[in-house]
């Protein structure tokens, strides 16, 4: 008997993957070469002949002067790094045990674990936010789990993961930039992990232009499903929408980042010139690149309604402030 239907289609690109393992051996290898291996205790540990206490002691001084929008910023920065774990689970449902996949995805645990653990470090260190509230924020937000609707399609968690690892580069380093005028040590650990969230978005994209070459019209109807709007991995967190609006007011992240990753990745990937298209690919390479002007028209609309707004989260100690 023939299987037909989503499970036939779900194997279809399960096969292709397979058929990437040499691609994902030789990105794998570009990419260790190129890395510069760091762990949270070398970025945040005293210079040598320091007294530790000392440099903690001015470490939080410094940290004072951190805006209450920067703390929310490194709360919710900290909080999306959290989220590994669902990733982890649902690209190991398509790629088995045994193959480069495995490999890589093991590869990036690693790195990826260590952004949540220098962030968490630095928090502990500065007593810039509330650590007892942010702790049981990242217990609740992984209590509440991570179910995308686009779970069952490995194409789509490919075009999802290489939007989402560009989104957190440019958060971190921007958040970076601006908590750094004030104090320096967090700039520097921000920039690690935005490099290092460069280097795994330039894998994953670089994975799925190899898909749009060997199964071009599946692959496009996919990526219609997730490049109008993605929802960060925090969404289910605990206070995510207000979060969310405090980095947009603040800067850092919104509407009009993502349509600038949007149109990178319609660029990177030759959206407009792919070829060989049956009817429902035309039609999703269509929905594509129409997509900037959609996503132009929400951001002119969400500026145009703003409001000056005040805030207070638990996280930075309940303390209220205002943003335009």
């Amino acid at each position: 008997m023939t299987t037909t239907g989503p499970a036939a289609e779900t194997l279809a690109k399960v096969e292709v993957l397979a058929d990437l393992e040499e691609v994902v051996h030789q990105l794998m290898e570009t990419h260790e070469a190129k890395r510069i291996l760091w762990f949270p205790s070398e970025l945040l540990a005293p210079p040598p002949d320091t007294d530790p206490d000392h440099y903690v002691g001015e470490l939080r001084k410094r940290a004072q002067g951190i805006t209450l929008p920067m703390r929310v910023a490194l709360a919710l920065n900290l909080l999306t790094e959290e989220g590994l774990p669902h990733f982890h689970r649902l690209l190991a449902a398509y790629l088995g045990s045994d193959s480069f996949w495995t490999k890589w995805t093991n590869l990036w645990t690693a790195e990826e674990d260590r952004h949540g653990a220098v962030l968490h470090d630095y928090a502990r260190d500065s007593r810039v936010l509330d650590n007892p509230v942010l702790e049981r924020m990242q217990f609740e937000y992984l209590k509440a789990g991570f179910e995308p609707a686009w779970d069952k399609d490995p194409y789509r968690v490919f075009v999802y993961t290489t939007l989402q690892e560009r989104a957190t580069q440019v958060s971190h380093a921007n958040t970076g930039k601006l908590a750094s005028a004030y104090e320096p040590t967090i700039g520097e650990v921000l920039a690690n992990v935005a490099k290092e969230e460069a280097r795994h978005y330039t894998f994953y994209r670089a994975i799925f232009k190899e898909v749009l070459q060997r199964d071009p019209s599946r692959a496009l109807v996919s990526a219609a499903e997730v490049m109008p709007s993605i929802d960060m991995p925090g969404v289910s967190m605990p206070h995510f929408r207000e979060m969310a609006d405090v980095i947009r007011r603040a800067g850092i992240y919104g509407p009009r980042d993502y349509l600038k990753i949007v149109e990178e990745q319609i660029r990177y990937w030759a959206i407009d010139k792919v070829e060989g298209l049956d009817e429902m690919g035309k039609r999703a390479q269509e929905k594509i690149l129409g997509i900037p002007a959609r996503l132009e028209r929400v951001a002119d609309a969400m500026e145009a309604r703003s409001r000056a707004k005040s805030f207070s989260f638990a996280v930075a100690f309940g303390k209220e402030f205002s943003m335009a």
